[in-house]
Protein backbone atom coordinates (compact mmCIF):
# COMPACT_ATOMS: atom_id res chain seq x y z
CA UNK A 1 0.00 0.00 0.00
CA UNK A 2 1.41 3.46 -0.79
CA UNK A 3 0.98 4.44 2.95
CA UNK A 4 0.93 2.85 6.53
CA UNK A 5 -2.51 1.13 6.44
CA UNK A 6 -4.58 3.47 9.22
CA UNK A 7 -8.65 2.31 9.29
CA UNK A 8 -10.97 5.20 9.92
CA UNK A 9 -14.54 3.66 10.62
CA UNK A 10 -17.00 4.25 13.79
CA UNK A 11 -19.13 1.79 14.53
CA UNK A 12 -21.74 0.56 17.38
CA UNK A 13 -24.11 -1.47 18.25
CA UNK A 14 -26.42 1.37 18.88
CA UNK A 15 -26.33 3.70 16.09
CA UNK A 16 -29.76 3.60 13.42
CA UNK A 17 -27.89 5.80 11.17
CA UNK A 18 -25.01 4.40 8.79
CA UNK A 19 -23.28 7.10 6.84
CA UNK A 20 -21.63 5.08 3.63
CA UNK A 21 -18.90 7.28 2.41
CA UNK A 22 -16.26 6.68 -0.20
CA UNK A 23 -12.68 6.32 1.67
CA UNK A 24 -11.03 8.69 4.23
CA UNK A 25 -8.98 11.42 2.58
CA UNK A 26 -5.51 12.43 3.07
CA UNK A 27 -6.80 14.99 6.70
CA UNK A 28 -8.68 11.94 8.01
CA UNK A 29 -5.70 9.69 7.18
CA UNK A 30 -3.54 12.43 9.15
CA UNK A 31 -5.80 13.34 11.60
CA UNK A 32 -7.78 9.44 12.52
CA UNK A 33 -11.23 11.28 12.25
CA UNK A 34 -13.18 10.94 8.82
CA UNK A 35 -14.87 14.52 7.24
CA UNK A 36 -12.41 16.56 9.51
CA UNK A 37 -12.52 18.49 6.59
CA UNK A 38 -14.75 21.05 4.63
CA UNK A 39 -16.55 18.01 3.06
CA UNK A 40 -17.59 17.23 6.69
CA UNK A 41 -18.94 20.45 7.36
CA UNK A 42 -21.00 20.60 4.13
CA UNK A 43 -22.48 16.96 5.47
CA UNK A 44 -22.82 17.68 8.41
CA UNK A 45 -24.62 21.10 7.03
CA UNK A 46 -26.84 18.74 5.10
CA UNK A 47 -27.74 16.05 7.81
CA UNK A 48 -28.74 19.00 10.59
CA UNK A 49 -26.17 17.72 13.31
CA UNK A 50 -23.74 19.76 15.01
CA UNK A 51 -20.34 17.81 15.31
CA UNK A 52 -20.26 16.33 18.08
CA UNK A 53 -23.70 14.38 17.55
CA UNK A 54 -22.25 13.66 14.26
CA UNK A 55 -19.18 11.49 15.94
CA UNK A 56 -21.69 10.34 18.53
CA UNK A 57 -20.96 6.68 17.37
CA UNK A 58 -23.38 5.41 19.84
CA UNK A 59 -25.85 7.13 17.34
CA UNK A 60 -23.91 7.49 13.93
CA UNK A 61 -21.86 5.21 12.08
CA UNK A 62 -19.65 6.18 9.84
CA UNK A 63 -17.54 3.63 7.52
CA UNK A 64 -16.12 4.23 4.15
CA UNK A 65 -15.52 1.43 1.48
CA UNK A 66 -12.04 1.88 2.03
CA UNK A 67 -10.92 2.01 5.62
CA UNK A 68 -7.56 3.31 4.74
CA UNK A 69 -6.83 6.57 2.77
CA UNK A 70 -6.33 4.87 -0.99
CA UNK A 71 -3.57 7.45 -2.20
CA UNK A 72 -3.76 10.51 -4.82
CA UNK A 73 -3.63 9.79 -8.48
CA UNK A 74 -0.99 11.63 -10.65
CA UNK A 75 -3.89 14.79 -10.73
CA UNK A 76 -3.94 14.93 -7.01
CA UNK A 77 -6.62 13.37 -6.82
CA UNK A 78 -7.88 10.65 -4.52
CA UNK A 79 -7.58 7.22 -5.85
CA UNK A 80 -11.08 4.87 -5.37
CA UNK A 81 -11.46 2.97 -2.47
CA UNK A 82 -9.39 -0.45 -2.25
CA UNK A 83 -11.21 -3.39 -2.64
CA UNK A 84 -9.10 -5.65 -0.41
CA UNK A 85 -10.55 -3.89 2.46
CA UNK A 86 -14.44 -4.55 1.24
CA UNK A 87 -14.01 -7.77 0.30
CA UNK A 88 -12.42 -8.51 3.80
CA UNK A 89 -14.50 -7.07 5.91
CA UNK A 90 -17.68 -5.06 4.54
CA UNK A 91 -20.11 -8.29 4.26
CA UNK A 92 -19.13 -9.33 8.16
CA UNK A 93 -19.30 -5.86 9.41
CA UNK A 94 -22.66 -4.86 8.18
CA UNK A 95 -24.27 -8.35 9.22
CA UNK A 96 -22.84 -7.03 12.69
CA UNK A 97 -25.06 -3.91 12.50
CA UNK A 98 -28.83 -5.46 12.11
CA UNK A 99 -29.80 -2.21 13.90
CA UNK A 100 -29.00 0.15 11.11
CA UNK A 101 -32.18 1.30 9.87
CA UNK A 102 -31.04 4.03 7.29
CA UNK A 103 -28.08 3.76 5.07
CA UNK A 104 -26.53 7.65 3.45
CA UNK A 105 -24.37 6.15 0.97
CA UNK A 106 -22.29 8.57 -0.32
CA UNK A 107 -20.97 8.52 -3.76
CA UNK A 108 -20.80 5.68 -6.35
CA UNK A 109 -18.73 3.46 -4.38
CA UNK A 110 -20.78 3.21 -1.40
CA UNK A 111 -23.76 2.92 -3.36
CA UNK A 112 -23.07 0.12 -6.04
CA UNK A 113 -21.57 -1.81 -3.20
CA UNK A 114 -24.92 -0.91 -0.73
CA UNK A 115 -27.57 -1.38 -3.56
CA UNK A 116 -25.80 -4.87 -4.00
CA UNK A 117 -25.63 -5.84 -0.76
CA UNK A 118 -29.61 -4.86 -0.20
CA UNK A 119 -30.86 -6.19 -3.41
CA UNK A 120 -31.97 -2.76 -4.41
CA UNK A 121 -31.96 -2.22 -8.50
CA UNK A 122 -30.08 -0.09 -9.83
CA UNK A 123 -30.51 0.82 -13.70
CA UNK A 124 -27.52 0.41 -15.80
CA UNK A 125 -26.17 3.31 -16.94
CA UNK A 126 -27.81 5.18 -14.26
CA UNK A 127 -25.65 8.39 -13.59
CA UNK A 128 -25.37 9.77 -10.13
CA UNK A 129 -28.33 12.43 -10.59
CA UNK A 130 -30.48 9.62 -11.93
CA UNK A 131 -29.75 7.42 -8.78
CA UNK A 132 -30.02 10.47 -6.26
CA UNK A 133 -32.92 11.55 -8.10
CA UNK A 134 -34.63 8.29 -7.02
CA UNK A 135 -34.31 9.03 -3.25
CA UNK A 136 -38.12 8.26 -2.66
CA UNK A 137 -38.53 4.67 -3.41
CA UNK A 138 -35.29 3.88 -1.50
CA UNK A 139 -35.93 5.48 1.02
CA UNK A 140 -39.57 3.62 1.06
CA UNK A 141 -37.78 0.06 1.65
CA UNK A 142 -36.00 -1.28 4.91
CA UNK A 143 -33.55 -0.43 5.57
CA UNK A 144 -33.65 2.48 3.89
CA UNK A 145 -31.17 4.06 1.83
CA UNK A 146 -30.85 7.69 0.81
CA UNK A 147 -28.48 7.90 -1.79
CA UNK A 148 -26.33 11.72 -1.80
CA UNK A 149 -23.52 12.95 -3.73
CA UNK A 150 -20.32 13.62 -1.93
CA UNK A 151 -20.50 16.62 -0.07
CA UNK A 152 -16.70 18.08 -1.42
CA UNK A 153 -16.43 21.11 -3.18
CA UNK A 154 -15.54 19.31 -6.23
CA UNK A 155 -19.18 18.71 -6.88
CA UNK A 156 -20.24 22.15 -6.32
CA UNK A 157 -21.44 22.65 -9.66
CA UNK A 158 -23.72 19.13 -10.02
CA UNK A 159 -25.68 21.12 -6.73
CA UNK A 160 -25.97 24.01 -8.91
CA UNK A 161 -27.14 22.07 -11.98
CA UNK A 162 -29.17 19.78 -9.53
CA UNK A 163 -31.47 22.54 -7.35
CA UNK A 164 -33.98 19.79 -6.67
CA UNK A 165 -31.30 18.41 -4.32
CA UNK A 166 -31.02 20.99 -1.92
CA UNK A 167 -34.54 21.57 -1.86
CA UNK A 168 -36.48 18.24 -2.08
CA UNK A 169 -33.61 15.71 -0.68
CA UNK A 170 -32.12 17.80 2.03
CA UNK A 171 -35.46 18.45 3.75
CA UNK A 172 -35.83 14.59 3.61
CA UNK A 173 -32.67 13.73 4.47
CA UNK A 174 -32.84 16.16 7.96
CA UNK A 175 -36.03 14.70 9.19
CA UNK A 176 -34.35 11.22 8.77
CA UNK A 177 -31.91 12.33 11.03
CA UNK A 178 -33.90 13.67 13.28
CA UNK A 179 -36.03 10.51 13.42
CA UNK A 180 -33.42 8.32 14.14
CA UNK A 181 -30.45 10.81 16.32
CA UNK A 182 -32.87 13.19 18.08
CA UNK A 183 -32.00 16.45 18.44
Amino acid sequence: MPHTPRPILRVSSTARLLVASQAPGVRAHTSGITFDDPSGDRLRQWMGLDRETFYDMRRVAIAPMGFCFPSHDARKGDLPPRRECRLAWHDELFARMPQIETILTIGAWAQDYHFRRLGVERPAGASLSDVVRDWRRLLERTPRVLPLPHPSWRNSGWLKRNPWFEAEVLPALRDEVKRLVGD
